[in-house]
């Protein structure tokens, strides 16, 4: 039930599960045949006999790492991290290993690191060898329900088939249940809590925001012990505003003067005091328009100059920002 083997124990698939997936139109006759004659060979293995780790973990760590803030987000990864490669090392060392569901649940505002984190995990996960290829495939509402009965069910188990080996990421999963029992929505979750059952080939991954979340969550009983792992992503304060910012900025070879930085710290912290602290302050979102707008007007006053050095190209000014202290506006 929404399972997941060990990762680095042997993946062969017995002669029942392969008449399964014919029977089920996951696979075609060649490619039914194709497995049924690898059965008697053994699994692949390096020369170390360990899993190939692609990208390198190294990597994929530090990666998230230098994401700001997200401490007990980036522990609950590193956790799962551990525990799928212990699992591997029992599982080569003879020992019984636990096969469990990895299906997740991400809770948050827009802006807080949801979708990022998820496409780092789908890396993660591949490295510790339990996603065969760890991509992404993100949806919606939209990309799941169809408009009469039994288009649902199709469109679903296709973006199903795209996550197969990775990931499927439902953005704001609650809306799925917004309509009612008579809602198309509800063949949606159906047809998706049948494929965790039947597959393991993939995992899912539910985000939204957090008390609609919970509300989704607790009024399906059957997708609550099929979503064993929780992930709370809060909102940044301002200081940590300020990083993303410094961050965006020198990505896009760009830097604040004295005083334009020292704006728009006080913007920032006075925008998350006024929207009541956590919960509600714009987050990351709020902070890209933010520069993204002091960029156009930068380009709007340096136009304007009669010459242009280098040094005025990188600099955001006071100026840029607005300048006059009001409310943190978006593009």
């Amino acid at each position: 039930m929404g399972k997941h083997w060990p990762p680095g124990a042997p993946r062969l698939p017995d002669p029942g599960r392969i008449l399964e997936s014919l029977e089920r139109g996951e696979i075609g006759p060649a490619e039914a045949f194709a497995r049924w004659r690898g059965l008697d060979r053994p699994p692949a293995a390096s020369p170390s006999g360990r899993q190939p780790s692609a990208p390198a973990a190294s990597d994929v760590l530090s990666e998230l790492d230098s994401l700001i803030g997200l401490a007990e987000v980036k522990r609950l990864v590193r956790e799962i991290r551990a525990f799928a490669l212990i699992q591997a090392r029992r599982a080569r060392e003879g020992l019984a290993a636990e096969a469990t569901a990895l299906h997740m649940i991400f809770r948050g505002n827009p802006g807080t690191g949801k979708t990022i984190v998820a496409r780092l995990l789908g890396k993660i996960l591949h490295g510790a060898g339990v996603l065969e290829s760890g991509h992404v495939v993100e949806v919606e509402r939209a990309d799941l329900v169809g408009q009469y009965v039994g288009h649902t069910a199709q469109r679903t188990r296709e973006q199903i088939r795209r996550a197969s080996g990775g990931l499927l990421f439902i953005d704001e999963a609650y809306s799925l249940a917004r309509g009612g029992d008579k809602d198309f929505g509800r063949e949606a979750i159906d047809t998706l809590v049948k494929a965790m059952e039947d597959r393991k080939d993939f995992i899912v991954i539910l985000a939204g925001y957090r008390l609609e979340m919970r509300a989704f969550v607790f009024a399906n009983p059957g997708l609550r012990s099929r979503f064993p792992l929780h992930l709370d992503f809060p909102d940044y304060t301002g200081s940590e505003l300020l990083a993303i910012a410094d961050l965006m900025l020198r990505e896009r070879e760009y830097r604040l003067d004295r005083e334009a930085h020292q704006e728009l710290a006080r913007r920032l912290e006075g925008e998350w005091s006024r929207a009541g602290g956590p919960d509600n302050a714009g987050n990351a979102r709020l902070v890209r328009n933010l520069i993204e707008q002091a960029m156009r007007r930068q380009a709007s006053r340096l136009l304007a100059q009669e010459r242009i050095m280098r040094e005025d190209l990188l600099t955001i000014t006071r100026a840029d920002l607005g300048g006059g202290g009001g409310r943190c506006g978006s593009a």
